[in-house]
């Protein structure tokens, strides 16, 4: 049985994209799984002819929490926050509760509020770096955690290093300290939970909740808000003959896939992290600010060497 005996029964909460999608990886790389889906009736019809889950429930969470073993939380930020109570009062207390929310720090503080250390369901803070510019079932994708990082919370017995790490202003070196002072959690629910990560393709990596929170800030929060600020500014200058859009080649378009997204999907994202993203943003105001001054000298070229080094990294990954 896949992660061992602990983990047969499987109620995801929220059919969307993510939802989805981890259903299907289950479908496709596991076998012997009961999966349910949990959702808003309109939604959870939606996913009645994709065949992606065993049972469906919308309304009361009690049904769709009964007898699970894992309790997987796909749903917005704020919905989940809202939730969390009532989950932990109704997850069966063998049961591994995670959620795949894009900011962590505000999920773990609620959750350790809520769940007991000892002798009740288990929360684990989760969040797999992948998805689409595009929501909902119908883009799911049984292999959308192949080869994607799949951030896992934990706790670190160093007090200094969560504080260090959220110096935005600094830069500190956050290699060397990832693993530096992390608790892995011991426990067999985990343990299960981690081996069905790694058999959907997906790698996981243990980290702290303001570090993830910050890292996920630069390297996805900022990337979302700089295409939405230059689709803006180009939607804002088209003329009557579609200027200066009738000249863009494929090098727009990769670079505004992220223009794509509905701005429901990232308001609690932004919401939940706007300290990390305020800093973040000032940050790169001051790096535009230094490659205008660069424009007419040969100093620019070290900004694309250092550019280029990174695409070759990413590529590489």
């Amino acid at each position: 049985m896949a992660g061992g005996h602990l983990i047969t029964r499987v109620t995801i909460l929220g059919s969307g994209l993510i939802g989805g999608s981890f259903a299907l990886a289950l479908r496709k790389y596991l076998s012997n799984l009961q999966i349910a889906g949990w959702d808003r009736a309109d939604v959870i019809r939606q996913t009645q002819f994709t065949h992606t889950f065993d049972k469906t429930f919308s309304g009361p969470l009690g049904p769709a929490l009964q007898n699970a073993d894992l309790i997987y939380i796909a749903l917005p930020i704020s919905v989940t926050v809202d939730l969390l109570p009532e989950i932990a009062r109704q997850a069966p207390a063998h049961a591994l509760v995670t959620d795949a929310c894009s900011t962590k720090l505000r999920i773990s503080h609620a959750a350790a509020e809520l769940f007991p250390e000892k002798g009740g369901p288990l929360f684990l803070g989760g969040h797999p770096m992948a998805g689409r510019e595009l929501p909902g079932i119908t883009h799911a994708d049984a292999d959308l955690f192949r080869s994607s990082t799949y951030a896992l919370i934990t706790e670190s017995a160093d007090p200094e290093v969560e504080g260090v790490l959220t110096r935005i202003y600094e830069a500190p070196p956050y290699a060397a300290v990832l693993e530096k002072g992390l608790v892995i959690p011991q426990d067999p629910r985990i343990s299960a939970f981690v081996k069905i990560l790694e058999k959907i393709g997906a790698r996981p990596l243990w980290i702290g909740a303001s570090q993830h929170d910050y890292a996920v800030g630069l390297a996805s929060h900022l990337p979302q808000l700089v295409a939405v600020a230059l689709a803006s500014f180009l939607y804002d200058r088209l003329d009557e003959n579609g200027l200066p859009i009738t000249l863009a080649g494929p090098g727009l378009r990769d670079s505004l896939r992220l223009a794509g997204s509905s701005y429901s999907t990232w308001r609690d994202i932004v919401l939940t992290n706007r300290e990390v993203l305020s800093a973040t943003l000032d940050l790169y105001a001051r790096k535009l600010d230094e490659l205008r001054d660069r424009l007419g000298s040969r100093d620019l070229a070290a900004d694309f060497d250092s550019a280029n080094e990174l695409y070759k990294l990413l590529r590489s990954m």
